[in-house]
This record gives structure tokens, sequence and C-alpha cells, in this order.
């Protein structure tokens, strides 16, 4: 077999380097209901890659004959096109779900088949949230989560797999801003926007991919302040939504072949919610209208096809990107 004594903490390294480390490296690919030997199959060819890498030779004498894992193909079907859009039979977890996009979203997720994994800190405020995805005839189950602490990350996926079995999609919609001028936005402000709208995303991804089938999808909800920037003082939440959009392509570009995981963002533009009632009056007349190309901010449910889309079979050939719902604003 491979003999690797004189290389073993380069191997390591190698290993390292592609994202596992220690007990996480069969954790991450052995588990699973029914992908033992697909994750196998990953696990060998990772290994293979990181010794070539290195100058090893002779590795591949032992190795099994299998094409190199590749992004999962959907199977063939008959169906309409709006059937594709249909989530019967999957799971999907929604963080920031007690107000504002993330009811919506729990909600279009559920009318769309999905049982749904609710998520946020304000727990008292889920049972309405719950109620909407009852209403349509799917499952809710309700979760505190503060998406900063990535346990609490962990513990959302843990107890998706425990009530549900599965966890199909993955709404990062838990977000907060801030509109301070950059010369008087103090440290702890500025750190609490990016520890919960980057590093939340990043620790609410990664417990879910670990548990994700290939086939599921996950949408980051990042900003058209991610893409450009208005008149008004957002350092932190335009930086941390940008990062979102960087961190959306490597996360897509790390997890499509190897997982067959597909990694999106949604980049909303301005939508009547908890987040824009805190602006001072005028300020979205003054600084958001004459951007907009419609004239108006976005309605409730107008971002909701486009997060169906992401998150079914209708976008199995999509991943890596940020697609605007904004009225226009980037073209004006």
């Amino acid at each position: 077999m491979i003999e690797l004594a004189t290389d073993e903490e380069r191997v390591l390294t190698m290993f390292s380097e592609l994202g596992f480390t220690g007990e996480a490296l069969l954790r991450d690919h052995i588990r699973g209901r029914d992908g033992e030997l697909r994750d196998l199959i990953v696990l060998a060819h990772h290994a293979l890659e990181s010794a070539e890498a290195i100058g090893l030779v002779g590795v591949a004498d032992d190795l099994p004959d299998h094409p190199h894992p590749s992004a999962h193909v959907p199977k063939e079907n008959d169906d309409e096109p709006l059937d594709l859009f249909r989530l019967d039979g999957r799971v999907a977890v929604v963080t920031g779900a007690s107000s504002g996009l993330g009811v919506g979203f729990a909600r279009a997720l559920a009318s769309a088949g999905a049982d749904v994994v609710l998520a946020a800190r304000r727990t008292d405020k889920l049972a309405d949230t719950a109620r909407l995805v009852e209403d349509v005839g799917r499952r809710a189950l309700p979760v505190a989560c503060d998406v900063a602490d990535p346990d609490a990350c962990t513990a959302v996926a843990d107890a998706a797999m425990a009530e549900f079995g599965r966890v199909d999609v993955l709404v990062n919609n838990a977000g907060v801003a801030t509109a301070v001028p950059a010369l008087r936005e103090n440290p702890d402000e500025f750190r609490r926007v990016v520890d919960v709208n980057l590093n939340g995303t990043y620790w609410m991804a990664q417990a879910a991919a670990r548990v994700m089938e290939p086939g599921s999808s996950i949408i980051n909800i990042a900003s058209v302040l991610g893409l450009t920037s208005v008149l008004m003082p957002q350092a932190a939440y335009s930086a941390s939504k940008a990062a979102v959009v960087g961190l959306t392509r490597d996360l897509a570009q790390q997890w499509g072949a190897r997982r067959g995981i597909r990694v999106n963002a949604l980049a909303p533009g301005y939508f009547s919610s908890e987040m824009t009632d805190e602006f001072e009056d005028g300020v979205l007349e003054k600084f958001v209208l004459p951007r907009t190309v419609l004239g108006r901010l976005g309605a409730e449910g107008e971002l909701d096809p486009a997060l169906l889309f992401l998150a079914s079979d209708a976008s199995t050939y999509v991943t890596g990107v940020t697609l605007p719902v904004d009225g226009g604003m980037l073209t004006n």
C-alpha cells in the first residue's frame, strides 16, 4: 500500500489545506445515510492528489479504478419546468427566521413542500413563524441560535438531523446592520456586524455542509450593498456583505465537485423590513429610491421566487453566483 512514513506530517498538512483536520477527516467523509462508498472514494482520491502533489511515487498502484468524484448530477426526469421548483420531502434551515425576510423565506419554502427548521436568537417570535409553516401543512422546528457562536450553529444542524434526518437547504439569512459614519463607528459596533453577517454565515454553512447530501443547496443572503454603494454611511454592513459574496464563490468551488453542494447568494435591494424601519424618516426617499429604477422598495414576497429557484432543482447547474433582486439599483 501507500508508504507515507517519512512524509506523514506533509501529507497531513496537505489535507489541512483541503479543509480536513484530525478526526474531521473521517467524520466528514464517511458520515452519511447512504453515501459511504462515495465518500471513501472521495477520500482515496484526495489522498492520491495530496501524495502526488508532494512528490511521492507509486501511490496509485492499489487505488481502486474509479473516476474522479464530480458534482452531483441530477437524475433525468420528465417534470414540467414549474415542478422543478417544488421541495417536497426536503428539509430547509432558515436563520434569522423570527422576523423580516426570514419569515417570508420560511413560509415560501414550506409552501413549496419543505419542512423548515427555524433558527433565531429571539425564540419567542419563532412561534409565529412556525404557525405560518404549519398552516400550509408542513412541519416546523424552532431552535434558538446566535449564528456568531459556531457551537450554536452545530446545534441547529444536529437538531435538524435528530428531528428530520436530513438537511437539504440552508438559507443563511441572519444579519444585522448599522448606519454610522466611519469616523464615529466604534470597534465593537463594527465587529458585531462582521461577526453575525460574515462569520455567522460561515459557521452555519460549515455546520450544514457536514450533514448535507449531494444535491443540497446553500443560499447566503448578501446584499446589493455588497456590490455597490449608496450615500448612506454603512461601512460595516457593506464590507460584511461584500465578504459574503466572496465567501459564496469560494465555498461553491470547494464543495461543488467534492460534495455536490451548490452555494449561491441572493443580493436583495431595499425591502420593507425591521431593518429598513430603523432608518430615520426621509433617508430612504433621499438616498435609496433615486437609485432604484423601479422607484420603490421591494415588497413582501418579491424575493421568494428567486430563493426557490436557488433552493430547488430548477437551479441544479447554478453555483457560485450572486443573484441581485434590487429593483434595478445596479443599473442606475
